[in-house]
């Protein structure tokens, strides 16, 4: 494995956490929400590409056993290799979002939860816009972020350094409509995660249509 400093700080932080991470996160009732509005809507045997895939629980795992087609792809190896052992159903890719060759109108759904935070504003811009055209027409997106107007935030997220980059609940329901998507429902919360020390943060998911 590169050195720490070679591999995207994504890399770095997801590869650290590992399976304390879905301990903290898979059971967001948000997030659950999230995954059966899309299921709800999917057709029979879907594609669904699942973006930031982490350990492949709950979202690879509960369209996998619906009976769809999932492709996961994270930028974190130990992610990668947790998915595949726990989620063998699902094909699962080491890769990062912002170079996945993606073709037009390939995926029934695709899920992106809480991985565009690391990437700049114009890289969650140009994938956004990517990930659209990836959908069919009539295709479903379903988003989450933690919404704040903050570039390159220097924070500590589970006892790993991180910088962070969002945009206000308003700007990022403009921006997923200036990629191409149309924001069909908007849900706010507030999450606290299983994990030592975590406080509550806001919980922003757009549920979008191509």
């Amino acid at each position: 494995m590169p050195h720490e400093d070679q591999r995207p700080p994504a890399a770095v932080v997801f590869d650290a956490l590992g399976a304390d991470y879905e301990k903290a996160f898979a059971h967001a009732p948000a997030h659950l929400d999230a995954l059966r509005w899309l299921m709800e809507r999917l057709p029979t045997a879907a594609r669904v590409l699942d973006v930031g895939s982490g350990t492949g629980r709950p979202t690879a795992d509960m369209l996998t056993a619906a009976g769809h087609s999932v492709l996961g792809v994270d930028v974190a190896p130990v992610m990668v290799e947790l998915a595949r052992h726990q989620v063998p159903g699902a094909e699962f890719r080491h890769a990062d979002a912002r170079e996945l060759p993606l073709e037009e109108g390939s995926f029934d759904g695709i899920c992106v939860f809480f991985s565009l935070l690391q990437m700049s504003r114009a890289e969650q811009s140009a994938l956004l816009r990517r990930l659209a055209r990836a959908l069919r027409p009539g295709g479903r997106l379903v988003l989450a972020t933690v919404p704040a107007d903050v570039e390159d935030l220097e924070i500590v997220f589970m006892g790993q350094p991180v910088r962070a980059t969002s945009f206000g609940e308003d700007d990022f329901a403009a921006l997923a409509e200036e990629t191409g998507l149309t924001v069909l429902e908007r849900h706010s919360t507030v999450f606290t995660p299983d994990h030592p020390g975590a406080g509550p943060e806001p919980h922003l998911f757009l549920y979008c249509r191509r």
